[in-house]
């Protein structure tokens, strides 16, 4: 008989955790077998981690992590897979935009030998035009320049077999996006289709800057594009100059003038300029991504624990 465990990260979700046990504990039950819910509350300030200490007292099943502080959603996965005991993990929202059936079908094709399920996306209800638009561009630019066959539209709603779980845990980078690196360990994978509807209470906790942090922490530990790109920029701009060359001395042997060269000193000493800045800026965010690993700092901490044994 297999064990299975939900992982689910909560930030500031105190009218979405009931709603949320409510409706996946009957659910859950349908299977006959052993499973328990990781909660990981990720410094909520509001009364999510009262509702929990209280599900966590009426049901065994109901485990708690809770942070410090806030470290972010992805800090809190990887918390609540490291926490999870099942042969399967599943990572769903607390907000129910994860409809709870959908993890029913993921275990079904767990059981077929699929190591990996995602969640694919077909519709997304209740979000901006400005988020669909930039997670549409956001995972094909992924896949152009990291080069993995990372799935289009998909989030961190999926199911994990416990060896891709004991895999991704072994891997010690610091700035992690869960999508990329399951996609990196590969096994075997398989995706399921599903409306995703609106969140069921509350507001969503995925502001502007959190969206780029988790693009940042997708694209540069995942691909050495920057800093191979100013070399082609380079290249490029070199290429262009010369052609620019050509043409004045083309031009001004057929006697023709247009401006005089002053002219086009500021533009080019602009463009110059902040193709410098851009490129310095890129490698920066690698050499800060490289200073967080040298540091060596915890993930996450843990400053109260519920129904764990250890």
């Amino acid at each position: 008989m297999s064990k299975y465990s939900l992982v689910v990260p909560a930030y500031n979700e105190e009218k979405s955790i009931q709603l949320f046990y409510d409706a996946v504990v009957p659910m859950m039950d349908t299977l006959n077998e052993e499973y328990e819910m990781v909660f990981v509350n990720d410094g909520s300030k509001d009364a999510t981690l009262d509702i929990l200490r209280d599900l966590a007292a009426k049901d065994k099943r109901v485990k708690v992590c809770s942070f410090s502080r806030n470290f972010g959603q992805q800090a809190a996965l990887l918390c609540g897979l490291r926490a999870a005991s099942g042969d399967a993990i599943i990572a769903m929202d607390a907000d129910l935009q994860d409809p709870p059936e959908v993890a029913l079908q993921m275990i079904a094709k767990w059981k077929e030998g699929y190591e990996v399920v995602h969640g694919k996306r077909r519709k997304r209800k209740g979000e901006t035009v400005f988020k669909k638009m930039t997670a549409f561009f956001y995972y094909r630019f992924m896949r152009k320049i990291t080069g993995m066959e990372m799935p289009k539209d998909v989030g961190d709603f999926k199911l994990y077999d416990r060896k891709v779980v004991d895999a991704i845990l072994s891997m010690g980078e610091h700035d992690r996006l869960l999508r990329a690196q399951v996609t990196w360990v590969g096994f075997k994978q398989t995706i399921i289709e599903f409306d995703r509807p609106e969140r069921v209470a509350g507001e969503t906790k995925y502001t502007l800057k959190k969206m780029i942090k988790l693009a940042e922490a997708g694209i540069f530990p995942n691909t050495d594009y920057t800093l191979t790109f100013p070399i082609k920029l380079g290249l490029l701009l070199g290429f262009m100059s010369v052609a620019c060359f050509i043409t004045f001395i083309v031009l001004t042997c057929c006697n023709i003038f247009f401006g005089g060269l002053t002219a086009w000193i500021f533009p080019t000493v602009s463009l110059v300029g902040s193709i410098i800045l851009v490129c310095n800026g890129m490698a920066n965010i690698h050499t800060s991504m490289i200073y967080k690993e040298v540091q060596n700092r915890p993930k996450y901490i843990v400053s109260e624990k519920y129904n764990f044994e250890d």
